[in-house]
């Protein structure tokens, strides 16, 4: 399992190399002149444009910018913000616990919901759930999550009135957020309400982000279940006798796991693509929206760390999906 796991790590330098590149490239694609959009309307001088070109290095060449750029990462420093001034490393990681805590509730409500239906269309073949189940998921795979979004803001927060339209919680609550996480902190405030606040101003934003991941989960579980049922061992426990949930639950699921786990773990990648979007319609103060703030004001050292540190947390949890594949099925090591 060991040598395993070391074959998964061998893999990180080349990608996070690549990702670095990706990273350093890809803002400066954009249109526009980050030293003119922080002179603002006020306008400035050549001198003083040409003291600030050489203050963030951009009269050196693209290699050196990026020599410069690698060595800072690789001590731990992500440059500082354009636009706050603040380091890069502290802005991602005070923004990144709304950004965590709304994708892990929208990958509880995939996974939740998607398992189960998954399942319940691969028992019920060509029967109407199967159909229902399915129609359902290919529809919610298919709903582009602005218009999504806008619709259940109209449902739900404007004709209904149940949950509220942007933010993390009512701005009648003020307590400290010691972790980052909204539901934890206000739980221990101990304000009355603070918590259900909380709940309620996730609940659009988690349908909106986990509704793709779910119909995925969903109908991938349905391919792996009906491929294993077929299997000449499930067989043979339905001849012992066995009871459906047994077969079911334990010898199909088991085995079906193993592509379904790939989804959830490649669901993250869309969850924090998702996010953007989501977060941007929403209000929602996390990495998304940081992201998109970012890109509109050319904030190179921003933007460059949010790439970077989504993609490291994505090569992370791929590696997580490869060793639970090694635990699932040891033949897999090998």
């Amino acid at each position: 399992m060991l040598n395993f796991i070391l074959r998964r790590l061998g893999t990180f330098i080349p990608t996070f190399i690549g990702v670095s590149i990706v990273s350093f490239l890809f803002i400066r694609l954009l249109p526009g002149d980050p030293i003119l959009l922080m002179a603002g309307e006020r306008g400035m001088t050549d001198e003083r444009y040409a003291q600030l070109m050489t203050q963030f290095g951009f009269d050196q060449p693209l290699l050196s910018q990026y020599w410069d750029y690698l060595k800072g990462i690789l001590q731990g420093d992500l440059g500082t913000s354009f636009k706050t001034k603040r380091p890069v490393w502290d802005e991602f990681f005070t923004l990144f616990p709304a950004t965590l805590e709304l994708s892990l509730c929208a990958i509880v409500f995939a996974v939740t919901l998607g398992l189960p239906a998954g399942i319940i269309a691969a028992v019920k073949r060509g029967k109407w759930p199967d159909q229902a189940l399915m129609s359902t998921a290919l529809v919610g795979y298919s709903m582009p999550i602005f218009w999504w979004a806008l619709l259940l803001i109209i449902l739900f927060s404007g004709m209904l009135g149940w949950t509220p339209v942007s933010g993390r919680i009512s701005l009648m609550y003020f307590f400290p957020t010691d972790t980052g996480f909204m539901l934890i902190d206000s739980l221990r405030s101990g304000q009355e309400g603070a918590f259900a606040s909380a709940v309620q101003h996730l609940i659009l934003p988690t349908i909106v982000l986990g509704t793709i991941p779910l119909a995925v989960i969903a109908r991938q579980t349905r391919s792996a279940m009906l491929e294993v049922l077929s299997e000449d061992y499930v067989r043979t426990a339905r001849a012992k006798g066995l009871g459906p949930l047994r077969v079911n639950g334990l010898h199909a699921l088991r085995n079906a796991l193993i592509p379904v786990i790939t989804v959830i773990g490649l669901s993250v990648g869309t969850l924090m693509a998702g996010a953007i979007l989501t977060e941007t319609i929403f209000s929602w103060p996390g990495i998304g929206k940081w992201m998109v703030e970012g890109i509109s004001s050319r904030d190179y050292t921003a933007v460059q760390g949010g790439l970077l540190m989504i993609a490291v947390i994505v090569m992370v949890v791929n590696l997580v999906v490869d060793i639970l594949y090694g635990l699932i099925n040891p033949k897999i090591r090998k």
